[in-house]
């Protein structure tokens, strides 16, 4: 699996450096955790924790957690809705774009216009997604992922893996137990993560070159860009 994350740290790699662009998902996102929550206090909103605990992790600046957070309190009401669009680049490449916005028919139309006038091929849901496992994500410092793989089935953290990349530790949960993992590591040390998040991992990966590479990550970047998209996961290898 370590291939597979080393993709992920090329993609947050390519992304994270577009600070006001990072900012504004993880703002939205924010909003969206505390509203549907009840709550603005992390301690009493899990999920709104993580999200911060995450947007902490890409570097988001305190002032924008803040003022997502005052937007709740005040008089706005947006409402947000998740949305999952999947299709191909060249060469059959498999792209899945998740998207958080207030406009359902403007995000479904940019999509579709994306993927079609940049060499992709919108596709049909389902089309794409059952060739990738959905599985949650933990790095942080260490050397010995043995004893944290360890740690972690003795406390019943349904985990599928944990592996030593360089100086650090890459941890792949079940979806459900990314929670609990994190909690399992901080009982037992970790006290600082570079990622926690769930993530779709492609079963098998698929080299690019030359003008199809090329195609493709232009395609990318395209649907990078647009705002109301949060996170684009595709099999080809960077």
């Amino acid at each position: 699996m370590g291939r597979k994350w080393e993709n992920i740290k090329m993609k947050k790699a390519q992304t994270d450096g577009a600070a006001a662009k990072v900012n504004s998902k993880y703002g939205i996102e924010i909003y969206v955790a505390a509203k549907q929550g009840g709550s603005i206090d992390p301690e009493a909103n899990s999920n709104l924790k993580f999200v911060i605990d995450r947007a902490k992790q890409a570097q988001v600046p305190k002032h924008v957690i803040e003022r997502a957070l005052e937007k709740v309190s005040g008089s706005g009401d947006e409402t947000f809705i998740e949305g999952r669009y999947e299709g191909f680049g060249p060469n059959g490449s498999l792209i899945i774009v998740d998207t958080l916005t207030s406009n359902v028919n403007r995000t479904a139309t940019n999509v579709r216009t994306e993927f079609n006038k940049n060499g992709g091929t919108y596709g049909a849901a389902g089309s794409v997604s059952y060739l990738f496992d959905e599985t949650g994500v933990i790095v942080f410092e260490g050397n010995d992922a043995d004893s944290i793989l360890e740690t972690l089935l003795d406390a019943d953290v349904d985990v599928r893996d944990a592996e030593q990349q360089d100086d650090q530790i890459v941890v792949y949960t079940e979806p459900s137990d990314l929670h609990r993992a994190i909690e399992v590591l901080r009982q037992s040390g970790v006290s600082e993560f570079s990622t926690t998040e769930i993530s779709m991992l492609p079963q098998a990966e698929m080299a690019l070159e030359g003008d199809d590479l090329a195609t493709f990550e232009k395609l990318i970047d395209v649907l990078e860009s647009d705002e109301d998209v949060q996170t684009v996961h595709h099999n080809v290898a960077l």
